[in-house]
C-alpha cells in the first residue's frame, strides 16, 4: 500500500532549517559515506540565494519542493527554481524555446531543478536517510510534474541527474537527454607519476613538458582550504573571476558576497589552487571537495602564461585527488582538450517534462537522435584517449 504524501513549495532557503535539509542523503557529510555532494548542501544553496546570485531578480525564483508524508514528516526534496531564461544551466534548450515561441507558444517561465551555475551531477530526487528511496523518488518526480501543471508553465527540467534517478523520471513521463563531460578516474594511483606511466610514451612526455612550462616563469602553486580562505584571499580570487568571467561570459553570475558566505559555511569543502609569481597571486581555480569526488568549477587570472590554465585547473586537481584518496575529478562542462590530460568521456543525463503535446513530440524525436550521436561521439573519443592500449582495462 502506497503511503500518502504531499508537496510543499518553498521560495526561499530561509524557510528551510539547515538541520532539516541536512537529513537528506548526500546533503551533509556522514561518517563512512562517500555520498556527500557539496552542491546540494544547505550551505551552498543558501549562499547562492542570500548573496543575490540566484534570486528572482537574476531569473532564479526559488520553488523548492519539500515532500512530507501524511503525518507531516519530512521525506524528501528537490532544489527547484521558476526561471525566466535559460542562462547558467549548461544543458541548452534555447532552440526549443525559440521554436515554441515562433509557433505562438510561451516557453518562459519554466521550472528548473538544478544547482544554479553548476554543471555537476548530483542528487535531484533527494530522499531523507532511512526513507523508502524508490517510493520517495517517484513521489518527487510526480510532484514536480503536478506543480508544472498547476502553475501552467511550459516545462520542467531536471539536469545533471545521477543515472539511478533517470529511470524513475522516464517512468513519470520525462524525456531523457544525454550529454558529455570529461572526468579523471583514479584507478588507485599512488601519485601523478604512476598515473603518467599508464599513458602512451608520447603523451606522457608532452604532459611532463607542459607542466614544466606552466611554472617556468618563477610561478609556484599553493593549495588553500579551510582557515586559509581569508577575506583577503577571496578578494584576490574574485578579481580573477571578474576579469576572466567578464571577458568570457559578459556578465559573471556570482557576487562577491557568495564567496564570503561559502567561506563561512563550508570552508573545509573548498580547495583554491592559486598560482603565485613575484610574491603575488596571479591566477586561481576553485574546487569543491565531495565525499569521493573533487569538483572543479571556474578559474580566473590576471596574467597569461603558457599552459597555466591546464596546470591550475587539471593537473593540480589530479594531484590533490590522488593525495586525498578521492575516486575522481569532475572538471566541469565541455572541453575535449581535457582528453589529452587523462580525463575520459563520461555521459551525463537530464530529464525534461514538456507540457505541450506538439512540442513534446518534436523534442522527443530530437532527443532520440541526439542520444545516439552522444553515444557514438563518446566511443570515438574513448578510442583517442592518451592511455596505452589495454592498460586502462587492466587497471
Amino acid at each position: 500500500m502506497t503511503t500518502e504524501y504531499s508537496i510543499r513549495v518553498e521560495r526561499s532557503f530561509k524557510a528551510i532549517p539547515p538541520e532539516t535539509w541536512g537529513t537528506l542523503y548526500g546533503a551533509t557529510k556522514t561518517a563512512g559515506s562517500t555520498a556527500y555532494n557539496p552542491f546540494v548542501s544547505w550551505g551552498f544553496l543558501s549562499a547562492l540565494e542570500e548573496s543575490g546570485s540566484a534570486t528572482e531578480r537574476t531569473g532564479w525564483l526559488g520553488h523548492h519542493l519539500l515532500l512530507e508524508n501524511a503525518d507531516g514528516v519530512f521525506a524528501g526534496a528537490m532544489p527547484c527554481y521558476l526561471k525566466s531564461h535559460s542562462q547558467g544551466e549548461y544543458v541548452f534548450d534555447h532552440g526549443w524555446a525559440d521554436a515554441f515561441e515562433r509557433a505562438g507558444g510561451r516557453y518562459y517561465p519554466k521550472l528548473q531543478s538544478s544547482i544554479p551555475f553548476t554543471p555537476a551531477t548530483g542528487p535531484r530526487l533527494m530522499t531523507t536517510i532511512g526513507s523508502d528511496v524508490d517510493e520517495t523518488r517517484r513521489m518527487l518526480a510526480a510532484g514536480l510534474r503536478q506543480v508544472t501543471q498547476q502553475l501552467d508553465v511550459s516545462s520542467a527540467h531536471v539536469t545533471f541527474v545521477p543515472p539511478a534517478e533517470i529511470g524513475i523520471l522516464e517512468d513519470e513521463g520525462y524525456l531523457h537527454r544525454t550529454d558529455q563531460q570529461f572526468h579523471f578516474i583514479n584507478a588507485g594511483y599512488a601519485d601523478h607519476d604512476e598515473f603518467l606511466e599508464t599513458l602512451a610514451s608520447r603523451k606522457r612526455k608532452a604532459l611532463k613538458k607542459e607542466r614544466r612550462t606552466a611554472v617556468e616563469n618563477g610561478i609556484s602553486i599553493d593549495w588553500l582550504t579551510g582557515s586559509d580562505l581569508t577575506e583577503g584571499i577571496w578578494d584576490q580570487f574574485y578579481g580573477f573571476y571578474m576579469d576572466t568571467g567578464g571577458r568570457k561570459w559578459g556578465r559573471p553570475y556570482l557576487t562577491r558576497d557568495f564567496y564570503s558566505l561559502i567561506g563561512e559555511r563550508m570552508a573545509d569543502d573548498i580547495l583554491l589552487v592559486m598560482a603565485k609569481r613575484d610574491g603575488r597571486y596571479i591566477a586561481g581555480a576553485i574546487n569543491f571537495i565531495g565525499g569521493d569526488t573533487l569538483y572543479g568549477r571556474h578559474w580566473g587570472c590576471i596574467e597569461d602564461h603558457p599552459y597555466l590554465h591546464f596546470e591550475v585547473c587539471y593537473h593540480q586537481a589530479i594531484d590533490f585527488a590522488l593525495a586525498s584518496g578521492l575516486a575522481r575529478v569532475e572538471a566541469g562542462a565541455q572541453g575535449e582538450h581535457k582528453l589529452a590530460r587523462g580525463y575520459l568521456p563520461v555521459t551525463t543525463h537530464s530529464a525534461h517534462y514538456i507540457s505541450h503535446a506538439g512540442l513534446r513530440r518534436a523534442v522527443a524525436s530530437y532527443l532520440e537522435h541526439e542520444r545516439a550521436d552522444v553515444e557514438q561521439i563518446g566511443e570515438v573519443l574513448s578510442e583517442h584517449s592518451p592511455f596505452r592500449k589495454g592498460d586502462r582495462l587492466e587497471r
